[in-house]
C-alpha cells in the first residue's frame, strides 16, 4: 500500500480521558475512532490486525476440529428466562422491545443461542462430541465504559461451545481448549498466565483464565513463587495458617467504644488473627433480597466474589447501621454466638477453632473463648477470604505474590447448567433422553488487540508483533524529490509484494521527521530507510522493537 492512497489518520494528540498506552496510541496512530462511550470504529488499520488475530484463532481452532458457524447479535428474550440468566446478568443486559412489542437482548455471550441451535438438531450420541464457535460481536453495557478497547460495551469476541455425551469427554474437550488457547497466545507473541479462576454470570463447575501480564491490567492474580499454581484473586486459594489457639474462659468482656479488629487488638494485646471479623452485606437475588453476615479471621479481608457465591447471589450491596439496628444487630459488636434470626456464612479455616474473641450481640461487650462451632449445628462454612501476598501456595507452601493482568480468554466447565433448563438432549447409548454435557470457551479478540500493545509499546509508539503487524515493512524515503531514491522505492516496493511481503511505501511529500514519527507510531516491525547512502549502494533497516539499525 501506498501511504498517500491509504486512509492511516495519525494525530499527535491524545484521547482527553486515555490513560493506557494502547487507548492512546491505537487512537493516535489511527486504528481506532470513538463513536460513543465504549464504541469504536475500527480504521484500515486495526481491520487488519483485527483480521489477523482473527485468522490465528481460527486456524488453531480448526486444527483440532472446531465448526464455525455465526449467530445473530440479538437474542429472544425468553431464551434468557428460561436458562434463569435474565435478572442474574444485571444491568450489562441490554434489554430492548421490537415494534411488535417482543422483548430482545444484545447478546454479550450465546449460550442460549447456542444451545437453541443444536437442540432437536443434535439427537444422538453418536452425533457428539461436537464443539462449535464464531467470532462475532457481543455488547456489555458497561457501567464505567473506559481504556478504549480494554473495557468497551461492543466488542469482538471469540465464543465455542462444546457438546458431550458425557463429564469424561467434556473434560478431554476443557483441557485440549486449554492447549490450543495456549498456542494460539503464543503465536500472538504475549507473554500470559493461565490461572484458575471464578466462573462468575457464565456458571458451571471450574473455569481458567488466560491472563496477559501488564502492570496496566484490571485483574489481580495470585501467583507461587516457586510452582506454577496461579489464580485470579477472585479464585485464588492458599495453604491453611497453622494457628496456636489457646483456651480461655467463655465470658464477657468489657470493650467500650472499641468497634475495629485494630482497637481490639491493642486493648487485649492479641494478635488479629485471635478475633472474629463480622462483615454485613446485602445479597440481591432475582427476586428480593437480604442482609448476609460473613466471619472471617480478624487478620483477613473479605472476598466479595466469593462470598457473593456461597449465597448464591447476583450481588453484594453495602450495608448500613441503621438498617443493622433495625434488625437487631449491633453495629461494631456483632458475633456469631446467638444469631438465629440471621442468615450467616463462617470462612471455612476458622472451622475447629477456639479461644477466639467476637462480638457479644451487646452494646460495647465482646465475648471471649469463642468455639466456633458453638453458633449452631447447621453452620454453612465456606471460602470467604481474599489471598494476601506472603500467604502459602496451596500447592508447596512457598509464599504467594500478587501481579496484574488483562484477560484476554476464558474456558468453563458448563456440566448441564444450560442444557437442562432449556431441554437441550439426546438419547444415550441406552436409549435414555438425557441433557447434552457442555463446555463454553472464549477469547476477547478486539480487546487482544490492546493487551498486544500494553505490551508491546515504548515511550514513541506501538510495537507489533510480525504475526499481527498491520504490515511487515514500512519504505521510507528520506528525500521525496531525490529521482534516484523515488526509482529504488519503487523497485523494492514492487520486489517486495512479489514475494509476499506487506509492505506500506511512504511516498508523501512529507519531511523526514513526519515520516519516522508515524512509522514509530504505527509501530511496523521493520523499516528500510531509502536516503543518501543509496549513492554508496546502500540503504538502512531499521528494527521497531529496539529502534537498532544496520
Amino acid at each position: 500500500m501506498r501511504y498517500s492512497r491509504a486512509f492511516i489518520p495519525t494525530t499527535k494528540e491524545s484521547p482527553k480521558e486515555a490513560t493506557l498506552a494502547s487507548h492512546i496510541f491505537l487512537t493516535r496512530a489511527g486504528f481506532i475512532s470513538q463513536v460513543a462511550a465504549g464504541i469504536y470504529n475500527l480504521l484500515p488499520l486495526g481491520k487488519i490486525v483485527l483480521e489477523k488475530i482473527s485468522r490465528i484463532v481460527r486456524e488453531e481452532l480448526d486444527r483440532v476440529g472446531c465448526i464455525e458457524v455465526q449467530l445473530g447479535f440479538v437474542t429472544p428474550a425468553q431464551m434468557w428466562r428460561d436458562s434463569q440468566r435474565y435478572e442474574k446478568y444485571g444491568k450489562e443486559l441490554l434489554r430492548f422491545n421490537d415494534r411488535k412489542e417482543q422483548e430482545f437482548v444484545l447478546g454479550p455471550t450465546h449460550e442460549e443461542m447456542m444451545v437453541e441451535l443444536v437442540k432437536n438438531r443434535v439427537t444422538s450420541y453418536k452425533q457428539l462430541p461436537l464443539n462449535l464457535y464464531q467470532i462475532n460481536l457481543k455488547f456489555r453495557d458497561e457501567a464505567r465504559p473506559r481504556f478504549g478497547l480494554m473495557r468497551g460495551r461492543e466488542f469482538m469476541m471469540k465464543d465455542g461451545y462444546s457438546f458431550h455425551a458425557d463429564y469424561e469427554d467434556m473434560l478431554r474437550e476443557f483441557h485440549l481448549m486449554e492447549a490450543t488457547y495456549r498456542r494460539i497466545f503464543e503465536r500472538l507473541g504475549l507473554k500470559f498466565k493461565i490461572v484458575d479462576a471464578d466462573s462468575g454470570a457464565i456458571g458451571g463447575s471450574g473455569s481458567k483464565e488466560f491472563m496477559v501480564l501488564a502492570e496496566s491490567g484490571e485483574d489481580t492474580i495470585v501467583l507461587c513463587s516457586q510452582c506454577d499454581y496461579a489464580a485470579n484473586l477472585e479464585a485464588a486459594k492458599r495453604r491453611k495458617p497453622e494457628r496456636c489457639d489457646l483456651l480461655h474462659t467463655t465470658g464477657e468482656i468489657h470493650t467500650p467504644g472499641l468497634t475495629t479488629i485494630e482497637e481490639l487488638s491493642k486493648f487485649l494485646n492479641r494478635p488479629k488473627s485471635d478475633f472474629i471479623k463480622a462483615v454485613a452485606k446485602r445479597a440481591i437475588y432475582d427476586e428480593g433480597s437480604e442482609i448476609v453476615l460473613f466471619f472471617i479471621s480478624g487478620s483477613d479481608e473479605l472476598e466479595e466474589t466469593k462470598a457473593k457465591n456461597s449465597v448464591n447471589a447476583n450481588d453484594l450491596v453495602d450495608v448500613s447501621s441503621d438498617e443493622l439496628s433495625q434488625m437487631g444487630l449491633v453495629p461494631g459488636f456483632i458475633g456469631p454466638i446467638g444469631l438465629d434470626w440471621v442468615r450467616f456464612v463462617v470462612d471455612e479455616e476458622l472451622k475447629g477453632r477456639f479461644g477466639m474473641v467476637g462480638g457479644a450481640n451487646k452494646v460495647d461487650y465482646h465475648l471471649d473463648g469463642i468455639a466456633i462451632e458453638a453458633a449452631g449445628d447447621d453452620i454453612v462454612f465456606a471460602d470467604l477470604i481474599a489471598v494476601q501476598p506472603g500467604d502459602a501456595c496451596p500447592c508447596c507452601g512457598a509464599p504467594l505474590e500478587y501481579s496484574k493482568g488483562i484477560e484476554v480468554g476464558h474456558i468453563f466447565q458448563l456440566g448441564e447448567r444450560y442444557s437442562a433448563p432449556l431441554e437441550a438432549k439426546f438419547l444415550d447409548q441406552h436409549g435414555k433422553a438425557r441433557p447434552f454435557v457442555m463446555g463454553t470457551y472464549g477469547i476477547g479478540v478486539s480487546r487482544l488487540m490492546a493487551a498486544i500493545i500494553e505490551q508491546c509499546h515504548d515511550e514513541r509508539g506501538c510495537q507489533w508483533p510480525l504475526s499481527v503487524a498491520p504490515y511487515h515493512v514500512a519504505i521510507i524515503v528520506s528525500n521525496i524529490k531525490d529521482e534516484a531514491q523515488q526509482a529504488y522505492a519503487a523497485d523494492l516496493y514492487s520486489a517486495l509484494k512479489e514475494s509476499g511481503i506487506e509492505v506500506l511505501w511512504d511516498d508523501r511529500d512529507e519531511r523526514f521527521g513526519v515520516k519516522m514519527a508515524d512509522f514509530e507510531l504505527i509501530g511496523i516491525p521493520y523499516g528500510i530507510i531509502v536516503g543518501k547512502n543509496l549513492a554508496e549502494g546502500s540503504v538502512e533497516l531499521l528494527r521497531r522493537s529496539d529502534l537498532s539499525k544496520e
